[in-house]
């Protein structure tokens, strides 16, 4: 427990920041955890119940100092997606989707820890991250404009959703309902102009949870959350939940897992950097796990690191885990004591509450900085985007991991390469206008790990060179550092099939870098290798001036066998 080793050794001097922070934290985190509740399309309740222990379950397991657990806009969108068709419109059943989902989530994160997989928050690239959270803030965007003008959608897709929604407004909005959204949007705008440090959320929600008091919403045909229960979920509703449906979740909750994971990691990271100190990625994703299981066991569920509230946790100087703990208080007290005043929240008001949170998340902007950096990427994120759009989260999510890995697969089974010469220091770069080849000499450096899949297109492209080089190649240096990595059978015999090419054209083959590493792997596999057209030396440098040292005995013999 991380988080417990730091609140044992506690600085009373950082406990007004931590309070500070800790009340900050809360107040954006109780208007939001009910939305997107709303969102998952559970009980407003389990809003609560996601955040109060998850939260108290980070901060003693987790390594971070600063990151806020607690419900997020993707994973929310997405466990929707997962549990809608499952449900058949039935809420309990629904429910208990969910919290087998976060359960399960949770399980498949603590065994991800065990075998040390903290790796995996590099699966899911940036473009990719960035293409997802555009995409599903979009259909966030749309899904709830229907709850913010008093109607329901009859299509369930983004697209269909998109082409229906003139029409819908015209014909279906609710006058009411609009003006009170457009209220609540107003208030959110202003408070973030004028006042940008202010929990905006939590004061719309108030404001017009008062009003909606005050004024009896409910008599314009406004819709509200009702009667909120801190019972939750009945235990004996479970003795009808049908088991079997339990297998049409193991598959998307492992993806969620990867989702949350990976979006609560960038987050970690960002904000250990900037306050100078490491995470440890395995012990994420214990904590990570450990918070999930919490938040099914409490009739909650899935939670990730938040990048919004663990922003308004750094913007107020929270120091320590300690933040975490004061928030789940105060969030508990709230629970406790004021549960009736919330089931007069409007529900357009948390529409609006998530259409402005999904549009903060909107980045369309990075999407399109990348098509000058690296178009691979631009593409994978804007096919990722529309992917999302199109054919729906959990499939749009699906492609574009697969995407990813075929792109990574094309960069190991034909990377770049580069030929290499010296600069009039005698440094070796990669050849361009102050960087010329040596005289009958190729340098060659192939930028992957050689496998038995890329060793055919190694060789291929070796021979290719040296065949169409404009002047004779009677030395072929190998960078071996990147290309040799680990002793692949494929790949020594293929080195081998490659000297006895080597030969024909009357070529040496020169190995620098990784020499005593490659003698074992050869005397290992029992391959003798041609001695006369392979060299094997410890670097680049010394490879060249080997060469130049042979170079000027041949050239000493010619001459004295001349004279």
């Amino acid at each position: 427990m991380p988080g417990l080793g730091s609140l044992f050794s506690y600085e009373r001097k950082n406990l007004s920041y931590d309070m500070k922070a800790g009340l900050s934290v809360a107040a954006v985190a109780l208007p939001v955890s009910i939305a997107y509740a709303e969102l998952t399309g559970v009980g407003a309740i389990a809003g609560l119940y996601s955040t109060i222990l998850p939260l108290i379950a980070y901060a003693l397991f987790g390594s971070s100092r600063q990151l806020i657990i607690g419900p997020d806009t993707a994973t929310c969108a997405v466990i929707a997606a997962v549990v809608t068709p499952l449900a058949f419109g039935d809420p309990v059943l629904r429910w208990q989707l969910v919290i087998i989902m976060t359960l399960m989530i949770g399980g498949w994160c603590i065994l991800a820890s065990r075998l040390h997989l903290g790796a995996l928050a590099d699966l899911l690239s940036r473009p990719i991250l960035i293409g997802l959270l555009n995409g599903i803030s979009f259909t966030i965007i749309i899904d709830q404009i229907g709850k913010a003008s008093g109607f329901k959608f009859e299509a369930s897709g983004f697209i269909e959703r998109l082409i229906e929604l003139p029409m819908m407004m015209i014909t279906s909005a609710h006058v009411n309902t609009v003006l009170v959204s457009l209220a609540t949007l107003v208030i959110l705008i202003v408070i973030k102009k004028f006042k940008s440090r202010w929990p905006a959320p939590l004061i719309a929600v108030v404001i017009m949870t008062f009003c909606s008091w005050l004024i009896n919403f409910e008599s314009y045909d406004i819709s509200i959350i009702g009667h909120i229960t801190s019972e939750g979920l009945p235990l004996s509703s479970w003795n009808s939940f049908e088991i079997g449906l339990s297998r049409e979740l193991v598959v998307p909750s492992i993806n969620i897992a990867v989702i949350c994971f990976v979006s609560m990691m960038i987050t970690a990271r960002s904000f250990a950097a900037k306050n100078n100190y490491d995470i440890d990625a395995n012990v994420e994703f214990r904590a990570l796990g450990i918070a999930n299981i919490v938040a099914g066991l409490s009739q909650g569920f899935v939670v990730s690191g938040t990048s919004s509230r663990t922003a308004v946790n750094d913007a107020n100087g929270g120091k320590t885990q300690l933040v975490s703990i004061i928030a789940a208080v105060i969030i508990g007290i709230v629970v406790i004591f004021l549960l009736s005043p919330l089931q007069f929240i409007p529900v357009c008001v948390l529409g609006i509450v998530l259409i402005y949170s999904s549009w903060s998340l909107i980045d369309l902007k990075s999407i399109f900085q990348l098509r000058n950096r690296n178009r691979d990427a631009f593409y994978l994120s804007l096919v990722t985007l529309l992917a999302v759009l199109i054919i729906g989260i959990i499939p749009g999510m699906g492609l574009a991991v697969l995407l990813g890995l075929l792109l990574f697969l094309r960069t190991v089974f034909r990377p770049s390469e580069q030929l290499l010469g010296v600069d009039g220091a005698g440094l070796i770069h990669t050849i361009k206008m102050d960087v010329n080849p040596i005289p009958n000499v190729m340098i060659y450096r192939f930028n992957s790990p050689l496998t038995y899949f890329n060793i055919a297109y190694f060789k291929r492209r070796v021979l290719t060179l040296i065949d169409e080089s404009p002047t004779p190649i009677k030395w072929v240096i190998v960078d071996a550092v990147p290309s040799f990595t680990y002793p692949d059978v494929s790949v020594l015999s293929g080195v081998e099939e490659l000297i006895r090419a080597f030969k024909v054209r009357d070529a040496v083959l020169v190995l620098a870098g990784r020499k005593g590493t490659l003698e074992r792997w050869f005397s290992d596999m029992h391959i003798d290798l041609d001695k006369n057209h392979l060299e094997l030396v410890s670097d680049l440098y010394l490879a060249v001036r080997m060469i130049q040292s042979k170079d000027q005995m041949d050239d000493g013999s010619g001459s004295s066998s001349s004279s």
